[in-house]
Protein backbone atom coordinates (compact mmCIF):
# COMPACT_ATOMS: atom_id res chain seq x y z
CA UNK A 1 0.00 0.00 0.00
CA UNK A 2 1.39 3.66 -0.75
CA UNK A 3 3.49 4.65 2.13
CA UNK A 4 3.72 1.26 3.71
CA UNK A 5 2.01 -0.46 6.50
CA UNK A 6 1.78 0.93 9.54
CA UNK A 7 1.77 -1.82 12.22
CA UNK A 8 0.61 -2.14 16.17
CA UNK A 9 2.34 -5.27 17.76
CA UNK A 10 -0.08 -5.68 20.71
CA UNK A 11 1.16 -7.82 23.64
CA UNK A 12 -0.03 -8.53 27.33
CA UNK A 13 3.23 -7.83 28.50
CA UNK A 14 2.28 -9.72 31.57
CA UNK A 15 4.42 -12.72 31.84
CA UNK A 16 7.99 -11.17 30.83
CA UNK A 17 6.80 -8.63 34.47
CA UNK A 18 6.50 -12.12 36.34
CA UNK A 19 9.18 -14.49 35.07
CA UNK A 20 12.55 -14.21 35.28
CA UNK A 21 13.45 -16.84 32.39
CA UNK A 22 10.90 -15.68 30.26
CA UNK A 23 12.30 -11.57 30.98
CA UNK A 24 15.89 -13.26 29.97
CA UNK A 25 14.47 -14.93 26.44
CA UNK A 26 12.97 -11.74 25.69
CA UNK A 27 14.04 -8.71 27.45
CA UNK A 28 11.89 -6.20 24.82
CA UNK A 29 8.92 -8.24 25.55
CA UNK A 30 7.29 -10.93 22.77
CA UNK A 31 5.98 -7.57 21.31
CA UNK A 32 9.31 -6.55 21.11
CA UNK A 33 10.61 -8.95 19.78
CA UNK A 34 8.65 -9.40 16.93
CA UNK A 35 8.92 -5.65 16.71
CA UNK A 36 12.38 -5.71 15.88
CA UNK A 37 11.93 -8.25 13.02
CA UNK A 38 8.88 -6.29 10.89
CA UNK A 39 11.37 -2.56 11.19
CA UNK A 40 13.27 -4.26 9.26
CA UNK A 41 11.11 -5.52 6.37
CA UNK A 42 10.23 -3.80 3.39
CA UNK A 43 6.79 -2.25 2.27
CA UNK A 44 6.47 -1.76 6.49
CA UNK A 45 6.06 2.20 7.18
CA UNK A 46 6.42 2.02 11.62
CA UNK A 47 5.99 -0.46 13.86
CA UNK A 48 4.08 0.49 17.46
CA UNK A 49 4.35 -1.61 20.18
CA UNK A 50 1.13 -1.58 22.53
CA UNK A 51 0.46 -3.51 26.23
CA UNK A 52 -2.38 -3.95 28.12
CA UNK A 53 -0.59 -1.44 30.75
CA UNK A 54 -0.52 1.18 28.92
CA UNK A 55 -2.73 4.22 28.44
CA UNK A 56 -6.29 2.72 27.09
CA UNK A 57 -4.37 -0.69 27.28
CA UNK A 58 -2.77 -0.22 24.12
CA UNK A 59 -5.74 0.26 22.04
CA UNK A 60 -6.88 3.87 22.57
CA UNK A 61 -8.62 5.53 19.12
CA UNK A 62 -5.54 7.12 18.55
CA UNK A 63 -3.41 4.05 17.96
CA UNK A 64 -5.82 1.91 16.17
CA UNK A 65 -6.64 4.93 13.50
CA UNK A 66 -2.93 4.58 12.67
CA UNK A 67 -2.89 0.61 12.70
CA UNK A 68 -3.11 -0.58 8.99
CA UNK A 69 -2.11 -4.29 10.53
CA UNK A 70 -2.57 -5.09 14.48
CA UNK A 71 -0.84 -8.45 15.43
CA UNK A 72 -2.20 -9.84 19.18
CA UNK A 73 -0.46 -12.19 21.33
CA UNK A 74 -2.30 -12.44 24.86
CA UNK A 75 -2.64 -15.34 27.56
CA UNK A 76 -3.39 -15.08 30.93
CA UNK A 77 -4.71 -11.70 31.11
CA UNK A 78 -7.56 -12.15 28.13
CA UNK A 79 -10.52 -11.08 30.75
CA UNK A 80 -8.58 -8.06 31.59
CA UNK A 81 -9.56 -6.50 28.19
CA UNK A 82 -12.36 -4.41 28.03
CA UNK A 83 -15.43 -4.62 26.11
CA UNK A 84 -15.26 -1.21 24.95
CA UNK A 85 -11.66 -2.09 23.50
CA UNK A 86 -12.46 -5.47 21.73
CA UNK A 87 -15.52 -3.41 20.35
CA UNK A 88 -13.24 -0.68 19.14
CA UNK A 89 -10.77 -3.86 17.59
CA UNK A 90 -13.44 -5.33 16.01
CA UNK A 91 -14.62 -2.45 14.65
CA UNK A 92 -11.74 -1.67 13.21
CA UNK A 93 -11.27 -5.26 11.40
CA UNK A 94 -14.25 -4.73 9.74
CA UNK A 95 -13.72 -1.52 8.70
CA UNK A 96 -10.51 -2.58 6.84
CA UNK A 97 -7.56 -3.48 9.17
CA UNK A 98 -5.64 -6.93 9.40
CA UNK A 99 -5.42 -8.55 12.12
CA UNK A 100 -2.25 -11.59 13.14
CA UNK A 101 -3.66 -13.40 16.33
CA UNK A 102 -0.81 -15.12 17.41
CA UNK A 103 -1.38 -18.61 19.85
CA UNK A 104 -2.86 -18.39 22.74
CA UNK A 105 -4.57 -15.26 21.46
CA UNK A 106 -7.47 -18.17 20.03
CA UNK A 107 -8.74 -17.20 23.69
CA UNK A 108 -8.42 -13.85 23.46
CA UNK A 109 -11.48 -11.49 23.11
CA UNK A 110 -11.37 -9.86 20.07
CA UNK A 111 -10.46 -13.16 18.29
CA UNK A 112 -13.81 -15.16 19.81
CA UNK A 113 -15.87 -12.12 19.23
CA UNK A 114 -14.69 -12.07 15.51
CA UNK A 115 -15.11 -15.41 15.08
CA UNK A 116 -18.50 -16.38 16.69
CA UNK A 117 -17.20 -19.59 18.69
CA UNK A 118 -15.74 -20.50 21.48
CA UNK A 119 -12.66 -21.41 20.00
CA UNK A 120 -11.31 -23.74 22.11
CA UNK A 121 -8.94 -26.72 21.01
CA UNK A 122 -6.81 -29.36 23.24
CA UNK A 123 -3.51 -28.90 24.47
CA UNK A 124 -0.08 -29.97 25.51
CA UNK A 125 2.84 -28.37 27.60
CA UNK A 126 5.61 -30.83 27.57
CA UNK A 127 8.35 -29.61 25.05
CA UNK A 128 7.77 -31.82 21.78
CA UNK A 129 8.22 -31.19 18.15
CA UNK A 130 6.11 -29.48 16.01
CA UNK A 131 6.14 -29.76 12.05
CA UNK A 132 4.23 -27.22 10.21
CA UNK A 133 3.16 -28.33 6.79
CA UNK A 134 2.46 -25.39 3.80
CA UNK A 135 -0.57 -26.90 2.55
CA UNK A 136 -1.57 -23.98 -0.02
CA UNK A 137 2.30 -23.16 -0.90
CA UNK A 138 1.05 -19.89 -3.52
CA UNK A 139 -0.51 -18.36 -0.87
CA UNK A 140 1.36 -14.85 0.38
CA UNK A 141 1.89 -15.85 3.34
CA UNK A 142 3.98 -18.83 2.40
CA UNK A 143 6.20 -17.00 0.57
CA UNK A 144 9.75 -17.92 0.81
CA UNK A 145 8.76 -20.92 2.76
CA UNK A 146 10.07 -24.31 2.33
CA UNK A 147 7.59 -26.84 1.95
CA UNK A 148 7.85 -27.96 5.83
CA UNK A 149 9.46 -26.38 8.90
CA UNK A 150 10.24 -27.67 12.24
CA UNK A 151 9.79 -26.53 16.05
CA UNK A 152 12.04 -28.76 18.27
CA UNK A 153 9.98 -27.63 21.57
CA UNK A 154 6.48 -26.25 21.47
CA UNK A 155 3.30 -26.52 23.48
CA UNK A 156 1.03 -28.68 21.13
CA UNK A 157 -2.43 -27.28 20.22
CA UNK A 158 -4.95 -30.45 18.79
CA UNK A 159 -7.98 -30.83 16.56
CA UNK A 160 -10.69 -30.34 17.34
CA UNK A 161 -10.16 -26.12 16.62
CA UNK A 162 -13.62 -24.98 17.77
CA UNK A 163 -13.30 -21.84 14.84
CA UNK A 164 -14.91 -21.36 11.83
CA UNK A 165 -14.10 -23.07 8.15
CA UNK A 166 -10.87 -20.93 7.50
CA UNK A 167 -11.79 -18.95 4.29
CA UNK A 168 -8.05 -20.54 3.29
CA UNK A 169 -5.49 -22.78 5.03
CA UNK A 170 -2.28 -22.31 4.68
CA UNK A 171 -0.48 -24.61 7.65
CA UNK A 172 -1.24 -27.55 9.34
CA UNK A 173 0.94 -29.38 12.26
CA UNK A 174 1.55 -32.31 13.38
CA UNK A 175 2.86 -33.06 16.64
CA UNK A 176 4.92 -35.64 17.93
CA UNK A 177 2.60 -37.09 20.22
CA UNK A 178 0.52 -37.57 17.58
CA UNK A 179 -1.91 -34.61 17.35
CA UNK A 180 -2.53 -33.14 14.28
CA UNK A 181 -3.87 -28.96 14.30
CA UNK A 182 -4.92 -26.26 11.34
CA UNK A 183 -1.94 -23.80 12.36
CA UNK A 184 -2.37 -21.03 9.91
CA UNK A 185 -6.02 -20.04 8.87
CA UNK A 186 -7.15 -16.83 6.89
CA UNK A 187 -10.83 -15.25 7.30
CA UNK A 188 -12.59 -12.10 5.96
CA UNK A 189 -14.55 -10.02 7.98
CA UNK A 190 -16.28 -7.76 6.17
CA UNK A 191 -13.55 -5.10 4.65
CA UNK A 192 -10.96 -6.70 7.25
CA UNK A 193 -9.04 -10.02 6.95
CA UNK A 194 -7.98 -12.16 10.02
CA UNK A 195 -4.91 -14.69 10.36
CA UNK A 196 -4.65 -16.86 13.08
CA UNK A 197 -1.10 -18.53 13.44
CA UNK A 198 -0.71 -21.17 16.09
CA UNK A 199 3.17 -20.85 17.21
CA UNK A 200 4.53 -19.07 20.15
CA UNK A 201 4.46 -20.00 23.74
CA UNK A 202 6.07 -17.75 25.60
CA UNK A 203 8.62 -20.10 28.17
CA UNK A 204 9.96 -20.92 24.68
CA UNK A 205 12.26 -18.79 22.14
CA UNK A 206 9.16 -19.26 19.16
CA UNK A 207 9.45 -15.91 18.15
CA UNK A 208 13.50 -16.27 17.30
CA UNK A 209 13.25 -19.13 14.85
CA UNK A 210 13.17 -17.39 11.21
CA UNK A 211 10.60 -19.56 9.40
CA UNK A 212 8.37 -17.97 12.09
CA UNK A 213 9.30 -14.66 11.77
CA UNK A 214 9.17 -15.11 8.23
CA UNK A 215 5.42 -16.09 8.50
CA UNK A 216 4.49 -13.18 10.71
CA UNK A 217 6.06 -10.56 8.63
CA UNK A 218 4.33 -12.27 4.71
CA UNK A 219 0.54 -12.24 7.20
CA UNK A 220 1.19 -8.34 7.70
CA UNK A 221 1.69 -7.59 4.26
CA UNK A 222 -1.34 -10.52 3.15
CA UNK A 223 -3.98 -8.59 5.82
CA UNK A 224 -2.92 -5.26 4.76
CA UNK A 225 -6.01 -2.88 3.56
CA UNK A 226 -6.93 -2.99 -0.02
CA UNK A 227 -9.08 -2.94 -2.60
CA UNK A 228 -12.14 0.08 -2.75
CA UNK A 229 -11.72 2.95 -0.88
CA UNK A 230 -15.57 2.56 0.53
CA UNK A 231 -18.47 0.96 0.93
CA UNK A 232 -22.17 2.49 0.72
CA UNK A 233 -24.59 0.41 2.53
CA UNK A 234 -28.23 1.10 3.31
CA UNK A 235 -31.21 2.78 1.48
CA UNK A 236 -29.41 4.45 -1.92
CA UNK A 237 -30.80 6.19 -5.01
CA UNK A 238 -30.57 4.03 -8.09
CA UNK A 239 -27.50 5.14 -10.53
CA UNK A 240 -29.33 4.83 -13.52
CA UNK A 241 -32.98 6.80 -14.32
CA UNK A 242 -35.29 3.84 -13.51
CA UNK A 243 -38.49 6.01 -14.87
CA UNK A 244 -42.28 5.42 -13.77
CA UNK A 245 -43.62 2.56 -12.11
CA UNK A 246 -45.85 0.75 -14.91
Amino acid sequence: MAGGIRVTVWNEGEHEKLNAEIAKLYPKGLGGQIAQYLERQAGIASVHVSELSDEGQGLTDEILARTDVMTWWGHRAHGDVTDENVERVCARVRDGMGLIVLHSGHYAKVFRRLMGTSCQLKWREIGEKERLWVVDPGHPIADGLPEYFELPHVEMYGEHFAVPQPDQLVFVSWFEGGEVFRSGCCWHRERGKVFYFRPGHETLPIYHDEHVLKVIGNAVRWAAPCGVEAVTRGNVEPLEDIGPAA
